[in-house]
């Protein structure tokens, strides 16, 4: 008989986006989406979006989730950056609340819990 603990976390999923038609429809949802933008070719990214992946569910569950990777689709990203007005990083972890960001972060900053205390005030 196998036995899982309470504690055990599911895998997270992601969205991922790929579509400027996703990114409009962020921007015109009402309610939370998170977007994280990653380099798949950049340690310091890579090393992000583990830390983010090992606390993501102290995000409500109902909070869309999107992936964009950044080298692949470089014309969503620079989009993000005009649609949302913010400055490019990577990696970028970026909070929409009723399409206006309004939590941005980068590099050793990106976390989890903080998307999430925004998210359940």
């Amino acid at each position: 008989m196998i036995v899982q603990a309470d504690n055990v976390k599911e895998p997270m999923t992601w969205t991922q986006l790929n579509s400027l038609e996703q990114l409009n429809q962020i921007k015109n949802a009402s309610g939370y989406s998170l977007i994280f933008k990653h380099s798949t070719r950049c340690s310091i990214s890579m090393m992000a979006k583990r830390r983010f992946e090992m606390d993501w569910d102290s995000i409500p569950d109902n909070t869309p989730l999107y992936f964009l990777d950044l080298l692949t689709y470089r014309d969503i990203s620079n989009k993000i950056a005009d649609l949302f007005q913010v400055h490019h990083q990577s990696p970028q972890m970026l909070l929409i609340k009723d399409g206006e960001c309004i939590l941005e972060a980068s590099h050793s900053d990106i976390s989890a819990e903080e998307a999430a205390g925004l998210i359940t005030t």
